[in-house]
């Protein structure tokens, strides 16, 4: 059926209840009609046109009463049935590193260790990067691709083989996994701010409280990889504005590429005091064409009194000067703050050892063994019985299996490192009471909270964190929210319920993708090889339990949607989020537990009206409403009837035709 014609009908059908609008005592500056306007209001009516005054929808509703608003000076823009949605709202997305720079850049392809030293030996030569000088390498996918071989056995030596005179680091396309050469790793730096190197010496001495976020070899010494906060060892930039130098000097491109996508608003998920800078420049200029919102971040563990405790006041002082420089500001606010619950699940299966996952869980991980199949993968062969009386001798005297020749004897006799008796059940970013006591101050103080959380043990602590909070403040109305929630225990997600918390999932995620899943699933449940029915057996543990976005809504909690660029990618990709939402597969795959899918309309609510609700900007954004800003987006399809008609896997490749903010044309496709 012709969109037009479809949408004409549906409009006569909704008669006068789709007709809104202020007196007409002067005509609008801009009129949009022959549309399809999918409002997003409470009835989420259908329109034909709509009228903008002043940068403020005037009118929503037929294209006949629309006249009435068209003036000599009133510019017309006729969609010819194209779909319109209210501007998107990105409610997890780190901006200042959305930029594409000129920098070596892995864009997230897999390789074999052999094939990435090549490609990082290739951006020496390119960027020429001086003997003793810095090569950080952009977008590493840590999970796919990273298979050794006899001459690059680990992520260490691959980089050797790049070079040995220039520092080399692989930031992870995460955020939270990186890894370095030799010369990099000797550059860390202990409490005295002495240069003693990352070593099997220091992990036992000067970085033992480390030791887990430390890849190391069957002989103990570190095998490149580091992760979470144990990067700042190497690189006190590993977290956070990895280019911002070079981003400061034309941050429009930030709003371009959100506003390339349909986003016009955004939730700045981990916004430290150094980015600041950018955001003025772009207000200074006239280039802020989105509103953001500031999830203040201030680190625990860096932010410490003189001896040596958590400076909660220091981090108040500087919380409550940045909402109240902003607090007068059209377009930006400061009533958030960001902290971490947890890291990540991911661990590495071709480590000897195999590193185990740091997410916090409510039980402990297990231990596969790990053995490569015909095609040179990770594939799972058995696991390490870690209640064994052998491994409890080897967690009593650790000591007598720590040596090279000691660990060798062991694995020639037992078939596994010894090392892998070890018992974790990950580990909470920040000690529990921590993590409390900074949630009651902040919300004490009149922020909104938004907690990074991915195992189920660390939901459940952030979940406690907001409810003590609430309880210390007696506001249980505060937009609160989780940020990922890539496992929740059922209990957990009706007190998300219950409690009306924000979650902001990243739907682009929730996939079987085997290599991925090979990092996460076996150390969870036990599986047997590789296939994904040895993954993904139905009703299994993981299953059941990873992304449960249709039972947090169905308990009441409020979804909202968040890409987390640039992990991943730096593109964040409104609608292949959407599409996986829907479909939870990747092409020619099945899904991630299917019963957790929801429906296109329920996602394009988490994109517009929930987002705006969880920044405070349902009065303004959000939907398209007479008095409402002019933010909306119009789009190449109309996913509304692709999804409808069986084929939501083909929203993915949306494109956004214009974007409008405050009734401005801000984005046009150039063809």
């Amino acid at each position: 059926m012709n969109p037009r014609i479809r949408c004409t009908a549906v409009v006569a059908l909704l008669g006068a209840a789709a007709s809104h609008s202020l007196p007409a005592n002067d005509t609008a500056d801009l009129v949009i009609r022959e549309a399809h306007i999918y409002t997003v209001d409470s009835a989420h009516s259908l329109a034909q046109a709509l009228a903008v005054r002043d940068g403020r929808i005037v009118f929503v509703g037929s294209d006949r009463e629309v006249q009435r608003w068209v003036g000599p000076r009133t510019r017309v823009e006729a969609l010819g049935g194209r779909l319109v949605l209210p501007g998107l709202v990105d409610a997890h997305i780190h901006p200042l590193d959305i930029v594409d720079l000129d920098v070596c850049d892995l864009k997230s392809l897999p390789m074999p260790l052999k094939k990435l030293s090549a490609f990082v030996a290739q951006c020496l030569a390119r960027y020429q990067t001086p003997p003793g000088g810095v090569l950080r390498v952009h977008e590493w996918n840590y999970t796919d691709g990273n298979e050794p071989d006899p001459q690059h056995p680990t992520l260490r030596a691959a980089l050797d083989a790049a070079s040995t005179t220039r520092q080399i680091q692989l930031m992870g396309n995460d955020g939270h996994h990186d890894a370095f050469n030799s010369l990099a790793l000797a550059q860390a730096r202990n409490a005295a701010g002495k240069a003693v190197g990352l070593s099997r010496a220091t992990l036992a001495s000067d970085f033992a409280a480390y030791r887990t976020l430390v890849g190391v070899d069957q002989s103990g010494e570190p095998n490149g990889a580091v992760n979470e906060e144990a990067r700042y060892l190497g690189n006190e930039g590993s977290m956070l504005y990895e280019d911002l130098d070079e981003v400061v000097k034309a941050p429009e491109r930030i709003t371009q590429r959100l506003n390339s996508v349909g986003i016009t608003a955004i939730l700045d998920a981990m916004a430290a005091p150094e980015g600041m800078p950018v955001y003025d420049k772009l207000v200074a200029d006239g280039n802020l064409t989105v509103r953001v919102t500031l999830a203040q971040f201030f680190d625990p563990d860096r932010i410490r009194t003189a001896d040596g405790r958590v400076d909660y006041d220091s981090m108040l002082k500087q919380a409550n000067a940045i909402r109240a420089k902003y607090a007068h500001s059209a377009l930006i606010r400061a009533d958030v703050v960001k902290i971490f619950a947890d890291g990540v699940i991911e661990g590495n299966p071709y480590a000897v050892p195999p590193t185990l996952p740091e997410g916090a869980m409510l039980r402990p991980y297990l231990q596969p063994k790990f053995g490569i199949d015909a095609h040179g993968k990770a594939t799972v062969r058995g696991y390490i019985d870690t209640s064994s009386a052998l491994c409890a001798e080897v967690r009593r005297n650790p000591q007598a299996y720590s040596d090279s020749e000691a660990v060798g004897t062991f694995m020639s006799r037992n078939g596994f490192h010894p090392a892998q008796c070890t018992v974790s059940d990950g580990r909470l970013q920040h000690p529990r009471e921590v993590i409390l006591e900074y949630a009651r101050r902040m919300h004490v103080a009149g922020f909104s909270l938004h907690i990074h959380a991915i195992g189920d043990r660390a939901t459940r602590t952030a979940i406690d964190a907001i409810e003590a909070a609430r309880a210390a403040d007696g506001i249980a109305t505060t937009h609160d929210a989780l940020a990922h929630l890539q496992l929740a225990d059922p209990t957990d997600v009706a007190r998300i319920g219950r409690d009306r918390i924000y979650i902001a999932f990243t739907y682009a995620w929730m996939d079987t993708d085997p290599e991925y899943d090979l990092t996460v699933i076996p150390f969870i449940e036990r599986v047997s090889g590789s296939s994904y029915a040895a993954l993904h057996a139905p009703g299994s543990f993981y299953e059941a339990n990873a992304y449960p976005v249709r039972s947090v809504k169905a308990a009441g909690g409020i979804l909202v949607a968040g890409s987390d660029a640039p992990v991943e990618t730096r593109d964040p990709r409104p609608f292949v989020n959407m599409a996986f939402a829907v479909t939870r597969s990747l092409p020619r795959q099945p899904p991630l537990g299917p019963a957790e899918r929801i429906t296109l309309r329920e996602v394009i609510d988490a994109y517009t009206i929930n987002g705006a609700q969880m920044l405070n900007l349902a009065t303004e954004a959000g939907s398209l409403e007479v008095g409402k800003s002019a933010d909306f987006v119009v789009l190449d399809r109309d996913i509304l009837a692709l999804a409808d008609s069986g084929h939501p896997e083909a929203v993915a490749d949306t494109q956004v035709v214009s974007t409008w903010f405050r009734g401005k044309r801000v984005y046009a496709r150039s063809h």
